[in-house]
């Protein structure tokens, strides 16, 4: 019985500390740095804002906008983001086939076998980073550099707990095949 509850104990500290090696890793914006791709991961703000922003300041020649719903438009994406038409047309790919973050990773390395990418700026935000990243990391293997470029959040601690779960299964998911 003592070993069942030393091993509680011993879980619950790995979590509890897990928890807070994820809260003081939160990534961050990036800098300057050039890669071949741009990979915006859509669900939340500012996302594509920074993704047209590097694209235009051209840190990337060509970027995939995973996870677009089926109603949006090229055109409504120029209209909103004040995206130059020319710059829609030779370098944004709008993929539509993922909703979720796994599917997300998916559409990615699809993509980047497609145009021989091997390194890519990641954008989603900074809570939501670890998770994409490894799951991009997964499908890709490790020989595809990934720039993590954060846009920052205010996250609550409640935010923070959620996402760190979905990690966490998102990596037991892995261990036990699923």
């Amino acid at each position: 019985m003592r070993w069942l509850i030393r091993l509680a104990a011993f879980a619950l500290l790995a979590y509890v500390l897990g928890y807070a090696a994820f809260a003081v890793s939160i990534a961050r914006p990036a800098g300057d740095q050039h890669t071949d791709a741009i990979v915006v991961v859509t669900g939340g703000t500012g996302r594509l804002e920074r993704g047209f922003a590097t694209l235009d300041r051209g840190l990337a020649p060509r970027m995939l906008i995973s996870g677009v719903d089926r109603a949006v438009r090229q055109a409504d994406l120029e209209r909103v983001y004040h995206v130059r038409p020319s710059l829609m047309d030779c370098c944004v790919t709008l993929g539509r086939d993922a909703f979720d973050t796994r599917s997300n990773a998916d559409e990615v390395a699809r993509w980047v076998t497609r145009y021989h990418v091997r390194s890519i700026r990641l954008v989603t935000n900074d809570l939501h980073m670890a998770r994409a990243r490894y799951e991009i990391r997964k499908r890709c293997g490790a020989g595809l550099a990934i720039l993590a470029d954060a846009v920052p959040t205010d996250p609550s601690l409640g935010q923070m707990f959620s996402e760190y779960n979905k990690y966490l299964l998102g990596r037991a998911a892995d261990l036990v095949g699923i």
